[in-house]
């Protein structure tokens, strides 16, 4: 009994001290909350986007699910290709950024990349319905901004670890990021430097492009 009263007594302390916290840790809960309610809805791919894959891979000759996957975007043809090794399995329209003729150049210029990338990221929970984020700015953007002046040294470097490592690079500087693929509607070129499909269209993508396919945007 002796045993039982002295654990007992111990619990009581902590939870009295934890009590004396809350106040101290209820800002931080409270933030937690708001972000959490925040957060879109978790989106899931209709089964028909499996199905449309599988005809698609089925006319096309080739394997399902879709292997050694690509993606081509050719920008002054508001076109997207879904390839599978060296076969054209899908194309997709698309729109661009408000400012969709120029190469992207830094934060803000609402244009869209030209260039090799992969997909770095990918978001179920976006505002604009699936996300695949693209590991924009790549090694070129990192040279071409540390020779203008844009990025520093140490943010050069950054950049160019994360791509030979094929992760996320830093998208928090001068260059811009957060550059991706997704839903919306493709109606007018309206993003802010992103690849915008249809909702139907980017729940295909999601299914077939894991993290690291090659995507390659061309003018």
């Amino acid at each position: 009994m002796e045993s039982i009263a002295i654990a007992s007594g111990g619990t009581v302390h902590r939870l009295l001290a934890a009590t004396r916290r809350l106040p101290a840790l209820l800002p931080f809960l409270l933030a937690m909350l708001a972000e959490s309610a925040a957060l879109p809805p978790q989106t899931t791919p209709a089964p028909e986007a499996g199905e449309r894959l599988w005809a698609a891979a089925v006319q096309s000759g080739v394997p399902f699910p879709l292997r050694a996957v690509s993606l081509r975007v050719y920008k002054s043809l508001r076109r997207l290709e879904l390839w599978s090794g060296q076969t054209c399995v899908r194309t997709y329209t698309v729109a661009l950024g408000a400012e969709p003729e120029q190469d992207k150049l830094r934060e803000g210029d609402h244009r869209t990349p030209v260039g090799r990338f992969y997909v770095c990221t990918r978001n179920d929970r976006s505002r604009f319905h699936l996300f695949l984020g693209l590991s924009y700015p790549n090694e070129e953007d990192a040279e071409r901004g540390l020779r203008d002046g844009l990025i520093s040294r140490r943010q050069y470097r950054a950049i160019r670890q994360a791509q030979r490592q094929q992760v996320r690079p830093p998208w928090n500087t001068p260059l811009g990021g957060e550059v991706g693929i997704h839903g919306g509607g493709t109606g007018s070129d309206w993003t802010w430097g992103c690849v915008a499909l249809s909702n139907d269209d980017i729940e295909e993508l999601w299914l077939a492009c894991p993290l690291k396919t090659p995507v390659t945007i061309y003018p």
